[in-house]
């Protein structure tokens, strides 16, 4: 397998012609949340210097506006999680500030909730969830480890992680 080499250049310069329309683009889909459209316009930027695909000047324009979707998809997402969490504390009374030490988990509590959760999955589950978790590898990355498809440890992932999501669940009810 050979590895593909990038003119970083050709980002660069797309980056410095381009810079402000893929602004407008993303702050225009943020709405009233514009300040984070630099930091969305940066991460595409970084995510197209850091990525292993061949890019030219004909696919980089519609790389960038792909990739500032999907961040911005992401963003929402992570936007709803969030005010659906505010929104459960504030509907249930809990304060964010409890003074009582006892009414919050410790780091080592939910380590152990978490390793007690990951020893319930099968042993290829644990090896891939640990490898993703705790070494920070992706999915093509755990795959050349271990000498397995793509789609079987992203598969085994998204099952390890559906487990464990549900243990920690039950455990921090």
């Amino acid at each position: 397998m050979k590895t593909i080499c990038t003119d970083f250049s050709v980002i660069a310069d797309y980056y410095r012609r381009h810079y402000e329309e893929v602004r407008l683009f993303v702050a225009k889909r943020l709405m009233q949340h514009g300040e984070e459209a630099e930091d969305i316009v940066q991460n595409v930027f970084l995510k197209l210097m850091t990525a292993d695909k061949m890019i030219t000047p004909v696919t980089l324009p519609c790389l960038v506006y792909t990739t500032a979707r999907n961040l911005i998809c992401d963003y929402w997402r992570h936007r709803h999680y969030v005010d659906n969490y505010e929104h459960y504390i504030k509907s249930n009374g809990l304060k964010t500030t409890d003074d009582n030490p006892m009414s919050v988990c410790s780091v080592a509590e939910t380590q152990e909730f978490l390793e007690q959760g990951i020893a319930r999955l099968t042993v290829r589950q644990q090896r891939v969830y640990r490898l993703h978790i705790y070494q920070g590898m992706k999915v093509s990355e755990i795959s050349k480890t271990l000498a397995v498809k793509y789609k079987s440890v992203e598969h085994c992932l998204g099952d390890a992680r559906k487990g464990v999501r549900e243990f920690m669940k039950r455990e921090l009810a």
